[in-house]
């Protein structure tokens, strides 16, 4: 039974190169020093969360009810996806952000809280949560 390919090492965590590539039907065997690509260094759940992008032909409501999730929290997730195959935040996410209304004290609240939750199904770290939170209370 095939195994997946990590891309890590278990020792340091340093990203791993595969040296060897065998084919089993004619018998061809290639040495050197190969990335895994940048799909083979994502998490089971993060090609979980691909899977269902593609299944769902892109749209995040559809997402929402496969996962189970909030829509905020599969936002939050397809973001990081993104970010974990090295693209950056999009061009347009600073003029959104200034064009976005203040949020009202219950938006807060609920934004604080939606925080937490991440935090507690390890979706962020602690210190992405802490700075999270204070930038919600930046917000007037």
């Amino acid at each position: 039974m095939p195994h997946d390919v990590i891309s890590t090492c278990p020792v340091c965590s340093a990203e791993l190169s595969v040296t060897r590539l065998h084919c089993r039907t004619c018998g061809t065997t290639l040495e050197g020093n190969f990335s895994v690509g940048r799909f083979g260094r994502l998490t089971r759940d993060q090609l979980a969360l691909l899977e269902s992008f593609l299944r769902s032909r892109g749209n995040l409501r559809d997402m929402e009810r496969e996962l189970g999730i909030s829509y905020p929290t599969v936002r939050s997730r397809v973001e990081a996806l993104v970010r974990a195959l090295g693209f950056g935040p999009r061009a347009d996410a600073e003029a959104d952000e200034a064009e976005r209304p203040a949020a009202s004290p219950t938006d807060r609240a609920t934004t604080r809280q939606e925080i937490l939750e991440r935090l507690a199904r390890h979706e962020i770290s602690a210190e992405d949560a802490a700075a999270a939170i204070r930038t919600v209370g930046r917000n007037p």
